[in-house]
């Protein structure tokens, strides 16, 4: 089974931190295969043996595929004798001495990318905190993945061929926008530069003399390009109305502009705008 590498790499990055919120002492997790039938625990944190790993889940059976099949977080005070699930897993999960068991679904955009699970040696009741831990965890997760799927759809449409100066500009300008703005939210940094190239790739050679604008101040023109207002931008940036002001009369002081259209228009003479 071919698992989703991308949220197996991010499940990966998540388990630590799933139990320092959690208090759990075990964290693992896996992602899902093709059509979310299945998932492959591929991923161990604070596991004193290899009995989980590969563990393939089938969606509805165990805690995990039944947190997948209602896509929602599940917990059982102790798993071997839980009578709320099914029990085709129960050599592993008692092989890595496991008792409290947790299992919460990673869903991006409605289809379920993997699983997160926390787990005590003891049989009792998971508190408050570690199930909204984990559900925190989780969500992390999700937004993380829900970026790069963005990302990832945007270099899809653009790198097939580089538009006509003229055609299809005001598409141009948006996917500009949309690409300036998830760069800063890229951890992965190959991710990030690719990103950033394929926004080059919508400018024209710059004008040589024409004063160099900072991340910001060009990421807040972008999205006056297409016509944005300042709360918009704002809101699009993660930024308040103020700092976009303040964004927005550096740039315009650099480029000599007077009003937002002639910021705009130097810009693209200068080739720093699609």
């Amino acid at each position: 089974m071919a698992a989703d590498a991308v949220a197996t790499a991010e499940i990966r990055g998540a388990l630590a931190g799933l139990r320092r919120a959690t208090g759990l002492p075990v964290a693992f997790g896996g992602a899902v295969g093709p059509g979310a039938a299945q998932i492959r625990i591929s991923e161990l944190s604070g596991t004193a043996t290899g009995a989980l790993r590969s563990l393939v889940v089938t969606s509805g059976t165990g805690l995990g595929g039944r947190a997948v099949a209602l896509g929602r977080a599940c917990a059982v005070p102790d798993y071997v004798g839980s009578r709320r699930i099914s029990h085709e897993y129960d050599a592993p999960v008692a092989a890595e001495g496991l008792r409290a068991v947790c299992a919460v679904p990673l869903v991006v955009r409605h289809r379920v990318r993997g699983v997160l699970y926390g787990a005590l040696r003891t049989a009792q009741p998971l508190g408050d905190r570690a199930l909204d831990g984990a559900v925190a965890a989780a969500r992390e997760v999700e937004r993380a993945l829900a970026v790069r799927d963005e990302a990832r759809g945007l270099l899809a449409v653009l790198r097939p061929a580089v538009p006509e100066p003229d055609a299809g500009r005001e598409q141009v300008r948006e996917a500009h926008a949309a690409l300036r703005a998830l760069a800063p939210r890229i951890a992965d940094p190959e991710l990030r530069a690719e990103l950033l190239a394929a926004c080059d790739l919508l400018t024209a050679p710059t004008t040589q003399g024409v004063p160099a604008l900072a991340p910001r101040e060009l990421d807040v023109l972008t999205w006056v390009a297409t016509g944005a207002t300042n709360a918009a931008v704002a809101d699009r940036l993660g930024l308040r109305p103020e700092t976009v002001k303040g964004y927005l009369r550096a740039a315009m002081r650099k480029l000599g502009a007077h009003t937002r259209g002639e910021a705009v228009t130097a810009a693209r003479r200068a080739g720093v705008l699609p």
